[in-house]
């Protein structure tokens, strides 16, 4: 069964047994006629009022991204329409046979008062359908990291990108550890001293002097 109808079906049954209340009420109590209809009226609406509460408590829970959520709008609509018209029916019917549940006429009853019926189901449960939503929306800025995929920022990381660069730059790494040792300079072999370097002692830091004449011996020299 759907929502909207099982909706329906449950408040045109209570307006049913609302308007009986009324007109046993009236029927006691005649100069209270007004009030009695006011109080009926309003205990009908906080029924509405409770069921369509629960609706947008539930609907925010099950979907905590608002564009996600379910058109309750209509569903409500529609049960608005199906307990006017059903409520009405059923009343006029009572009627035929029960004078003191106060009627219309067939035509007034499927129309004016369903009409009546359906625009205060339908504003009352919208407006409770609003109100439970944003009662959860609150609890969910409270804890943000509940709400819109936020606990996912506590979650390991499932990029796909960088899933798929890590081996990338595992290999780099790689590359550049072997570059550095490539052109590290090589230790020294075992046994190799400075010691065993040959410094030639005669070699001599003088220079020659150069004239016009020709290139000068130096002293000592025993080329004549």
């Amino acid at each position: 069964m759907s929502k909207w109808f099982l909706r329906g079906l449950v408040f045109a049954a209570l307006m049913v047994v609302i308007r009986l209340i009324q007109g046993v009420l009236i029927n006691a109590f005649e100069a209270q006629s007004g009030l009695i209809s006011l109080i009926l009226v309003v205990l009908f609406s906080i029924g509405v009022f409770v069921w369509g509460r629960s609706d947008g408590q539930q609907d925010a829970k099950a979907n905590p991204d608002p564009d996600r959520r379910d058109d309750l709008a209509m569903t409500w609509l529609g049960a608005g329409l199906t307990a006017g018209g059903i409520g009405g029916f059923v009343a006029w019917f009572i009627g035929l046979f029960y004078k003191g549940l106060y009627t219309s006429t067939f035509v007034n009853e499927l129309t004016s008062f369903a009409a009546f019926t359906a625009l205060l189901v339908f504003v009352t449960a919208v407006a409770a359908v609003t109100l439970g939503r944003r009662r959860v929306d609150k609890d969910y800025e409270k804890n943000p990291v509940q709400h819109h995929g936020l606990a996912a920022e506590a979650q390991p990381t499932t990029d796909v990108f960088a899933t798929v660069g890590a081996p990338a730059e595992a290999a780099e790494e790689a590359a550049a550890a072997q570059t550095v040792a490539d052109v590290t300079p090589a230790a020294p072999t075992e046994g190799f001293t400075t010691e065993e370097i040959v410094v030639d002692t005669a070699v001599t830091t003088e220079i020659p002097v150069i004239v016009e004449d020709g290139p000068q011996t130096q002293p000592g020299d025993s080329a004549k």
